[in-house]
């Protein structure tokens, strides 16, 4: 009797897969084209009809991968993003794990590299689980990106069995625990930047065009709003503030004031300048190269006084509380 209690038990533990995602990025040189493929024709960046999007993006993925191979091979070929996922995998799975009512395994979806939706959902498929929550490394919800990898999960939950057991978190702007892990990687660049003189913080998120923002996506008031949070946490009669945005591509209007702008102007009037990648939570090309390499010479070269990047959260305790937050507060 004994013994048949315990497998019961067992048994009816509930099984909770947890599936992270993220834009992905190319491993090696011989990824960079399909991966700038992928992105391009996704109907979310682009949104022309087929065969002019098939068109455009294999255009776009053409012309542009010299580029950006060159900014890959500053940084050892390929993207980091990738094992700073896996890692923030198996830091959530270890996290989770004292709630013993639950048996939590964690995955890891890209939308536009390896591993695709094809590889996790097989994955999923053989843990078999009550439910699923997709989890997006995304803090602020855009169109452009929760949304897209949602809508491609709900395109193909059916073939899977999926339908009915997958749940959705769509953004953690706000959460206390995301918060407090960039006040936590910010002071101690501020305090370094203070010692130049009175520093100005840029909190810098990526991008995405302003007509998206026209629509309704709510994209740059979760951003605003993550700043605001943030903000409260830190002494703000001790150094001024921008909101900022990075990484813009094509001819279309974006999200302003440009991050690049806001660097060369504090620059040239000699200010210590500390800089934020507030919408990134891994490090990959944005804040490897562009904040650590152009942003910096930019900002150096112009008259800079000093030049401070707080580091993405990662797994920095904060923030992997943070995404167990969420998770439990889904299936509670």
């Amino acid at each position: 009797m004994l013994s048949f209690y315990i497998v019961y038990k067992k048994n009816s533990v509930k099984k909770i897969a947890v599936v992270l995602y993220n834009l992905g990025g190319p491993c090696c040189g011989a990824q960079v084209k399909p991966f700038l493929f992928n992105l391009f024709y996704d109907r979310a960046i682009i949104s022309l009809p087929n065969p002019f999007r098939y068109f455009l993006a294999n255009l776009i993925s053409s012309s542009r991968r010299e580029k950006a191979q060159g900014i890959y091979n500053q940084i050892g070929g390929g993207s980091p993003i990738l094992a700073e996922t896996y890692a923030q995998s198996i830091a959530l799975k270890q996290a989770l794990s004292s709630h013993a009512e639950y048996h939590f395994e964690t995955f890891v979806y890209m939308r536009y590299a390896y591993p695709f939706f094809e590889d996790v959902a097989s994955s999923v498929q053989k843990f078999d689980p009550d439910e699923i929550i997709l989890l997006p490394l995304y803090p602020q919800y855009s169109t452009t990106t929760t949304k897209s990898s949602i809508d491609l999960w709900q395109e193909n939950a059916t073939i899977f069995g999926f339908d009915d057991k997958t749940k959705y978190i769509t953004s953690y702007e706000t959460e206390p625990n995301f918060v407090k892990s960039y006040a936590e990687l910010l002071k101690p660049q501020l305090d370094e930047a203070k010692k130049l003189g009175r520093p100005i913080v840029l909190f810098s998120a990526h991008g995405i065009p302003l007509n998206r923002i026209q629509k309704g996506d709510p994209y740059q008031k979760h951003v605003e709003a993550s700043v605001a949070e943030i903000l409260k946490h830190l002494n703000q009669d001790e150094f001024d503030y921008l909101v900022c945005y990075q990484s813009k591509v094509g001819p279309l209007k974006w999200l302003a004031p440009p991050t690049e702008d806001c660097i060369l102007e504090a620059a040239k009037e000699n200010r210590s300048i500390v800089v934020v990648p507030v919408s990134f939570v891994s490090e990959h090309s944005e804040t490897l190269v562009e904040l650590d390499i152009q942003y910096k010479e930019l900002a150096l070269e112009n008259g800079a006084k000093g030049y401070f990047r707080v580091p993405a959260s990662g797994i920095e305790p904060h923030y992997i509380e943070c995404l167990k937050q969420v998770v439990l507060k889904e299936i509670a």
